[in-house]
């Protein structure tokens, strides 16, 4: 070999080594890189799973919330409106779980009906009627923690 060859053949040699030298330096920081990004996905996947979990939670105590909070007005309104609308029939009783007072009215109003002909009857289908008319136009003048303390929580059944 010359000495030229043996020159080129080293310059060679040392331009491997530096390009596998550099080669490994940048497989190195990629495969470092690609650690980062790995530790950095995780991370952000476990806060965006807490957040979730935080927000769901949230979620779930304000629709908690907000239907005990709406029962109360909506019993009111709906028990209101059935006792002003088939008051004589007792369903606004059954609506708050005065099961007794219902099949009161339902029976009184059912007897009416049938002793209707005999005229004694339309007087019972009144008087439940103006019951039901009566306690449905008290319901809805009544706050709704009024209403929930009288008739939910004291259970007054009757007016």
């Amino acid at each position: 070999m010359t000495d030229d060859s043996k020159k080129f053949g080293e310059d060679s040699k040392g331009s491997f080594d530096k390009d596998n030298k550099k080669s490994s330096e940048f497989g190195k920081k990629d495969k470092d890189s690609t650690k980062n990004f790995a530790d950095d996905t995780k991370k952000t996947a476990n806060e965006f799973s807490e957040g979730a979990k935080k927000t769901a939670n949230e979620f779930s105590e304000g629709a908690r919330e907000a239907f005990a909070g709406g029962a109360k007005e909506n019993k009111k309104i709906l028990a209101g409106i059935l006792a002003i609308i088939l008051g004589s029939l007792g369903i606004h009783k059954f609506i708050l779980g005065y099961q007794k007072e219902g099949i009161i009215l339902l029976v009184a109003t059912i007897i009416g009906y049938a002793t209707m002909c005999i005229g004694v009857g339309a007087f019972i289908v009144m008087a439940t009627g103006l019951v039901g008319l009566i306690e449905g136009i008290i319901y809805l003048t009544k706050t709704d923690d009024e209403f929930y303390t009288t008739y939910q929580v004291g259970k007054k059944p009757w007016f």
